[in-house]
């Protein structure tokens, strides 16, 4: 194992932390203590460097560190004079987070928000108080330390949908040179031959561990019509092993990828345990120009911004922040305590969510390895193994139901699979095993397009208050419909001649408060994903885009904050509508995006001049070395 010459950073929480019970503890914390040995993992020498103070005055302030803030940060410090703040309210990604096989232990930690809907009037009934939980990532990288770590792009009429409601600049044809600008694929020659960069920031393969069912899954899939392919590819329907953000057995969040290259320019600052509180604005130039926040020791302080300040907090976190700053519905702001600056009703509104039923299949394999010291040292040694996976939860499809016209190439139901994780993993091996010596797995249908919208708006003035979130899932009679047909097909799946060895059968206990339907006709489904629903982490559109002058768009197609100057929002609250399929690989593309519109109008470079992904693009143009940087002085007093 390699070791490391610099000091160890310690980063937060621990797996033994996320992994209750006696049983565990003491390999985990073990596990722990040698993961923090391996230097691609712990990289105490390569974790971007934070700060424990800060100057008054930037050129760029970007709030959030998740998936689009790292890689807008990291851009924009490609240009030696330019200074650049990253503010973002976590800490560093733990250590174990890196670990794949451990994907889901994350969640309902320290780095978790773990937000919760306001009670659902049609979905989650049988939660606690009718409440959907919503994981995000409180922590650099965002989401992304937190999430499957698939690395999906969604249909190639999402984007021309985008350009079609007025966001110029938005087709696919448009938005394909900053995927393939990010993107560093290990696979390429396994690919869609024009659809993949390489040498990019951003690894992208498949995990080096497979379960056999991964492959009897796919097969399956092609037993019922569809074609196994590259689904960032040519054409989207189809089942696969997915491609994920990993790199060499390792998870690659979005800091890892575009932060901690960057972490000798000495003119970006990253900040961490530090909240902006308020964007402040200026009411006669209308003109965004500092950011008051809080930081790790609970004091408050003004940071200026000579050029632009950009909101990357998120479909939560940005319309929030905007509505503490006085920008939204004035009648919402002022019942929540804060002075209205600029009138834009569309803030907050437009939430939307993928939504999911998860069914629950008994199965008769159990060839899968434990956790313990002979597959850890498997994946320490040779990032290999077990652990270097995340169980047949890597295999995903995108199908047509009835309701979808197969000609378009647009599936309106995603496939997500679950089980067969480590020991100790969230849904591992140890929750798999069932009393008869079987084990489950669960097969998650989910709605690629929801037509149902809910809405965010702050309760009062206190940033720290959480936002009062209204999914209104499954509000709209479609989106209910399209989820029973994705059951059936679910059902139809485990059915197969290639699923038939592992002798499937799903758990037909009546999902509670819908025993006095017929088991499996479409009023119990119907029911049931009232009950059970399973919210996905794909929040999006509370900050939708759309040309000057619509009523509910927040953002042009510029991202630029409508009515105002030098304030952008970029991420996924930014998107029309949510992408068909997971949302990492769309966010880090429109924070590219974001960096060379910023670029291009403070640097006067035509879009034109760096579009090709074998460049690198403007990261190419732009040398990243540190020179001589100007004097920057404040432009307006505090």
């Amino acid at each position: 194992m390699a070791s490391c010459d610099c000091p160890m950073s310690q980063p937060g929480p621990t797996l033994a932390a996320t992994c209750g019970g006696g049983a565990f503890m003491l390999f985990m914390g073990l596990l722990e203590v040698f993961l923090r040995s391996q230097c691609d993992l712990e990289d105490p020498c390569g974790r971007t460097q934070y700060r424990s103070d800060m100057e008054s005055v930037y050129d760029f302030i970007v709030v959030g560190g998740g998936s689009a803030g790292s890689v807008v940060a990291a851009r924009l410090a490609e240009v030696p004079h330019w200074r650049v703040l990253l503010l973002e309210a976590g800490f560093d990604e733990p250590t174990g987070a890196q670990v794949p096989s451990m994907f889901l232990n994350f969640i309902g930690s320290s780095i978790d928000w773990g937000y919760h809907t306001e009670p659902e009037p049609a979905a989650c009934l049988a939660e606690k108080d009718r409440k959907c939980y919503w994981p995000r990532g409180k922590v650099l990288g965002g989401t992304s330390v937190m999430n499957g770590m698939m690395y999906i792009r969604g249909s190639h009429k999402d984007y021309d949908d985008w350009a079609a409601l007025g966001n110029e600049g938005w087709s696919y044809e448009d938005v394909l040179p900053y995927f393939l600008k990010s993107e560093d694929n290990k696979q390429v020659e396994e690919m869609d031959t024009g659809y993949h960069g390489v040498g990019g920031p951003l690894t992208v393969s498949q995990f080096p561990y497979h379960p056999p069912l991964s492959y009897s899954l796919v097969n399956a899939g092609e037993e019922l019509g569809y074609r196994v392919r590259d689904l960032n590819g040519e054409q989207q329907a189809g089942f696969a092993i997915a491609q994920t953000t990993n790199r060499n057995g390792s998870r690659l969040s979005a800091a890892r990828a575009f932060l901690r290259p960057a972490r000798r320019r000495r003119n970006l600052h990253v900040m961490l345990n530090t909240t902006v509180t308020r964007v402040l604005i200026d009411q006669t130039t209308r003109q965004a120009y500092a950011v008051k926040l809080r930081d790790s020791r609970g004091g408050t302080q003004l940071v200026y911004a000579n050029n632009e300040i950009i909101l990357s907090g998120g479909a939560i976190g940005s319309p929030q922040l905007l509505q503490l700053s006085g920008v939204g519905e004035p009648g919402v702001l002022r019942r929540a305590g804060v002075a209205p600056v600029h009138a834009l009703p569309a803030v907050g509104r437009n939430l939307h969510n993928h939504v999911a039923h998860f069914l629950t299949f008994r199965i008769n394999d159990n060839n899968t390895a434990p956790l313990n010291w002979a597959t850890a040292m498997e994946y320490l040694l040779f990032r290999d193994g077990l652990m270097s996976g995340t169980g047949i939860s890597e295999v995903t499809a995108f199908i047509n139901t009835k309701y979808a016209n197969p000609a378009e190439d647009r599936p309106d139901i995603q496939l997500f699979f679950g089980g067969f994780l480590a020991d100790c993993a969230k849904t591992g091996m140890v929750g798999e095993r069932l009393d008869n010596g079987s084990r489950s797995i669960q097969i998650i249908p989910t709605v690629l397009r929801p037509k149902s919208r809910g809405k965010l708006e702050i309760s009062s003035a206190d940033p720290y208050e959480y936002p009062k979130i209204y999914a209104n899932y499954l509000t709209h009679p479609d989106d209910v419909k399209t989820l029973v047909e994705g059951i059936k097909f679910a059902i139809k799946l485990s059915e197969t001649t290639a699923l038939k060895r592992y002798g499937l059968k799903l758990d037909k206990t009546p999902v509670k408060g819908c025993e006095k339907l017929k088991f499996g006709c479409d009023a119990y489904w119907e029911c049931a994903v009232r009950m059970q629903t399973g919210p996905e982490n794909h929040q999006a559109g509370s900050c939708r885009m759309g040309p000057r002058g619509d009523p509910g768009a927040v953002v042009d197609n510029l991202l630029q904050v409508q009515g105002l100057d030098r304030l952008r929002v970029a991420d996924a609250s930014v998107m029309p509508s949510v992408t068909s399929g997971n949302t990492n690989a769309p966010v880090i593309m429109i924070g590219e995006r974001a960096a060379d519109f910023i670029k291009e109008r403070w640097l006067g470079l035509a879009q034109a001049s760096f579009p090709a992904a074998e460049h690198g693009g403007v990261s190419n143009v732009l040398a990243s070395s540190d020179g001589e940087r100007p004097t920057v002085r404040p432009k307006w007093d505090s």
